[in-house]
C-alpha cells in the first residue's frame, strides 16, 4: 500500500482493507490533502481485486471533527473558481466512496462533526459508539452542508437532515441510530469487539456477490419500477447463478458444506 502523511490504508491477509484518517492531533480534520489522499487511497481500493470490503476509521479519540479551520481559513482567501475547484475534489471524495465497488463500513467514535458526516452517509454501513456526537455545523460558521447533503439525505432522510442541518443541533449515537445514521451503536469500550463480529459475519459471504449485490442496489437506487430496472435484475442473477462462485455456493448449500471463501488461510 501507498505512504500516506495524513491517512493510513492497510490490507490483512483475509483481504479486509482498512482507511484510517490519521490526523489525531488535529482530530482527524481533513483538507486539500486530506481530501487527495482519501482519493488517492479509494482509487487504489478499487481497483485492487483482493478487497473483499472496505473499513472506514479515524485515529485517536474522534472519527472527524470536519474541515480544518486553517483550511478554511485558507480557503476564505480565494476567489470562487479556486473555491470551486476545492468543491469538486471534495465531491470526488464523497460519490468515489458512494460509488465504490466494495462494501463499506464506517466506524464512528468522539466527535463527526460538518463533512465528517457526509463520509459516514456514504458507506453503505456504519457502527458506533452510543457517547459518539454527530452535527451538521456549516450554518453556525456562515456555511451550508453543500457537497455532502445529497448523501445525508439518502441516509437519514429530508426532513430529518432540514432539522439537523437548519439548526446545528448535536445528536448522540442512539440518536443517529434512531435516524438510520448508524445500524448499531455500542458501548465506547466494546466498539472494537462488535467490529470484529461484523468482520466475521461479512466474511462468511461470497466476495463476488458482495460487489455484484453493490453494485445491483447502486442501480435499483430508491426502488422506482421500470422495465429496465426489470431487465437489469433479471440478467444480475443469472450471471450470478452461473458464475464461478455462484455455481460453488449453491453446490456448497446442496452439498451441506463450508463454501470455498469461507476456508480458513
Amino acid at each position: 500500500m501507498t505512504d500516506f502523511q495524513t491517512i493510513e490504508l492497510n490490507k490483512d491477509a483475509r483481504g479486509v482493507a482498512t482507511l484510517w484518517l490519521n490526523r489525531a492531533d488535529k482530530n482527524n480534520a481533513f483538507d486539500a490533502q486530506v481530501i487527495g489522499e482519501l482519493n488517492a487511497a479509494l482509487a487504489q481500493v478499487q481497483d485492487d481485486a483482493g478487497i473483499r470490503f472496505l473499513i472506514l476509521r479515524g485515529r485517536g479519540k474522534h472519527f472527524s471533527a470536519g474541515a480544518d479551520l486553517g483550511w478554511m481559513r485558507e480557503s476564505a482567501k480565494l476567489d470562487y473558481q479556486a473555491n470551486l475547484a476545492d468543491a469538486h475534489e471534495l465531491g470526488e471524495l464523497m460519490q468515489r466512496l458512494y460509488q465504490l465497488p466494495q462494501p463499506t463500513l464506517a466506524v464512528v467514535q468522539g466527535a463527526a462533526f460538518g463533512g465528517a458526516l457526509g463520509l459516514i452517509a456514504c458507506c453503505d454501513m456504519a457502527i458506533g459508539a452510543r457517547d459518539a456526537l454527530f452535527c451538521l455545523s456549516e450554518v453556525r460558521i456562515g456555511l451550508a452542508p453543500a457537497v455532502i447533503s445529497p448523501y445525508v439525505v439518502k441516509a437519514i432522510g429530508e426532513r430529518a437532515t432540514r432539522r439537523y442541518a437548519l439548526t446545528a443541533e448535536r445528536f448522540d449515537g442512539t440518536r443517529a441510530r434512531e435516524l438510520g445514521l448508524l445500524a448499531d451503536t455500542y458501548p465506547a469500550s466494546e466498539l472494537d469487539a462488535a467490529l470484529e463480529q461484523w468482520v466475521a459475519n461479512l466474511l462468511l459471504n461470497s466476495p463476488q456477490a458482495l460487489k455484484a449485490c453493490k453494485d445491483l442496489l447502486l442501480e435499483v437506487g430508491d426502488g422506482d419500477f421500470s422495465a429496465d430496472l426489470r431487465q437489469t435484475t433479471e440478467q444480475a442473477i443469472a450471471r450470478l447463478r452461473t458464475s464461478p462462485e455462484g455455481q460453488e455456493g449453491l453446490s456448497a448449500f446442496l452439498e451441506k458444506r463450508t463454501p470455498a471463501w469461507q476456508e480458513k488461510k
